[in-house]
């Protein structure tokens, strides 16, 4: 094994040394808790490509599992798939099945706007709407959606309390959402998200583009909001994926290679390609 790849294999194992006592504790709560979001034969199509290839993998509620693999292999059409999302592009089609709960989200006759609300999107890119205010960008969902707002100056409060950014932006609520800094703004999606009361929140990479501290904040953020909420990460960044995750899995090729927990699959990784994509050497 090269150099690197030792290096490498130890940082990761150093962080999940870290988390021990918490990740050791996780094995009776996985007995009992319930699948929150659950995949059957999970298949999706741009055109003619197929991204991803009869993907059946059980989600667990409040819990955080993280979504890892090289470029191109299926991770960010996977969590679009998790809420309908993925029916937005020209030329995509699904088949197999996902479940919330108990219900086929792709059963005939399902709300898909219902279903976003009830699992939430945060993209790489902070995405803040330019002319709108702190505050309305919060509630920017109801208005897309058409949904009656209740009090919305305290669903702004409630939504910003919740994303840890309330104390910072408390007093500049009428400014341009995209006045804030790239990690404040990213953190204002997540409250725009929040404020429409979602079970899940899926997370494409949300902290690719931040700095070390704003990437801190944001893995801060998600371990608080587990508590409510079940998450779901793609990242690269398989250290952050040991830092936050109480379940990783492996995507290769429109495939699940392997699900385990995160600590499991960081150091004694069932399947070979898996420990040679996380020793980097490949991907």
């Amino acid at each position: 094994m090269a150099t690197s790849e030792i290096a490498a294999k130890v940082s990761l194992s150093k962080t999940v040394e870290a988390r021990k006592v918490e990740l050791e504790s996780m094995s009776a709560a996985e007995a009992t808790a319930p699948r929150k979001l659950r995949t059957e034969d999970l298949r999706a199509w741009y055109g003619t490509s197929q991204a991803l290839k009869g993907i059946t993998l059980p989600i667990l509620d409040r819990h955080i599992t993280a979504i890892i693999g090289p470029s191109g292999c299926g991770k960010s059409t996977f969590i679009r798939c998790l809420n309908r999302m993925h029916e937005f592009v020209p030329g995509a089609r699904v088949e197999g099945q996902v479940f919330l709960d108990d219900q086929d989200i792709y059963e005939a006759g399902v709300n898909p706007v219902r279903v976003r609300q009830r699992v939430g999107m945060v993209f790489q890119k902070a995405n803040p709407f330019p002319t709108m205010s702190i505050r309305d960008n919060v509630l920017a969902g109801f208005r897309l959606q058409n949904l009656a707002i209740r009090d919305g100056n305290g669903l702004a409060e409630k939504a910003l309390r919740q994303a840890a950014l309330w104390e910072e932006v408390r007093d500049v609520l009428d400014r341009p959402g995209t006045s804030l800094s790239g990690g404040q703004q990213q953190r204002l999606c997540i409250a725009r998200a929040l404020a429409l009361e979602p079970e899940v929140l899926l997370m494409d990479e949300p902290a690719s583009a931040l700095d070390p501290a704003s990437t801190a904040k944001i893995e801060e953020l998600m371990t608080e909001l587990k508590k409510d909420y079940t998450i779901v990460i793609v990242t690269h960044n398989m250290q952050q994926a040991a830092r936050v995750s109480d379940f990783t899995a492996f995507l290769l090729l429109g495939e699940l290679v392997e699900l385990n927990p995160t600590p499991q699959l960081f150091t004694t990784p069932a399947d070979p390609r898996t420990e040679a994509y996380i020793t980097g050497r490949f991907g």
